[in-house]
């Protein structure tokens, strides 16, 4: 029983961890915001406070959260530099990039809307099994752009308006960024990747549950992540 419980609080303290790192990442926590108090996350996530206390350690000696006497954890204004370097195509297609995000989060948003109320059964399935095909190439380190595109074609297509497919055909690869990115360690980084799945569970369950509200932010909140990360590149 000791055993098993060492070996399952590392993966507690490192699910936590994996979590806010993609979230100051993505700039969901920017710089200078504040964590939640250590009570809060043990009720948020479901773990005790030595799992906490695991993560926010592993947090601070990786230069992502600073601690402030008496007023908590905070996003550390001195991120550590991530090494990233980008060759001159990638650089050169930054602008354009954020340009097509743009525009499908514009379209994509109400694609998925329209999908929640007007998909068949057929369809459903089609766009669940997109998503499924993504996390069996995840899990082999297979390339996962091509269904990462099939999930969005695949919701495009159950609105049963030729015109949403039409606009998202007319990117191809392109609409799925990390493709234009390869240099970039969230291309092939599997916990990013399993994050971009669980966001596309969340667009898949408010289709089936036919609720458009639901369906239009979970993509929209999905799409104005990607257009996040690449802002951030762009400065």
């Amino acid at each position: 029983m000791a055993q098993t419980m060492r070996r399952r609080r590392p993966r507690l303290a490192q699910a936590l961890v994996d979590q806010f790192r993609h979230k100051i990442e993505n700039g969901d926590l920017p710089a200078g915001a504040k964590l939640p108090t250590e009570p809060q996350l043990e009720a948020q996530f479901s773990v005790s406070r030595t799992v906490v206390r695991e993560a926010i350690a592993e947090l601070r000696s990786a230069g992502l959260v600073t601690p402030v006497q008496g007023k908590g954890m905070f996003v550390s204004e001195d991120l550590p530099h991530t090494g990233i370097i980008l060759t001159p195509i990638e650089i050169q297609s930054i602008p354009q990039t954020l340009e097509m995000l743009e525009f499908r989060i514009a379209i994509e948003t109400e694609a998925a809307a329209v999908a929640a109320y007007r998909r068949s059964a057929k369809q459903e399935d089609a766009i669940r099994n997109a998503n499924q095909e993504m996390e069996r190439l995840i899990e082999a380190d297979a390339p996962t752009v091509d269904a990462d595109l099939a999930f969005h074609m695949a919701i495009s297509e159950a609105t049963n308006n030729r015109y949403f497919p039409d606009a998202l055909k007319q990117f191809g690869q392109r609409s799925i960024p990390r493709g234009q990115f390869p240099t970039l360690p969230s291309a092939t980084d599997r916990q990013y990747l399993l994050g971009v799945l669980n966001e596309h569970q969340v667009i898949v369950d408010a289709i089936a549950d036919q609720d458009p509200e639901a369906a239009r932010q979970a993509m929209r909140d999905h799409l104005i992540g990607s257009q996040k990360r690449y802002r951030r590149l762009s400065r």
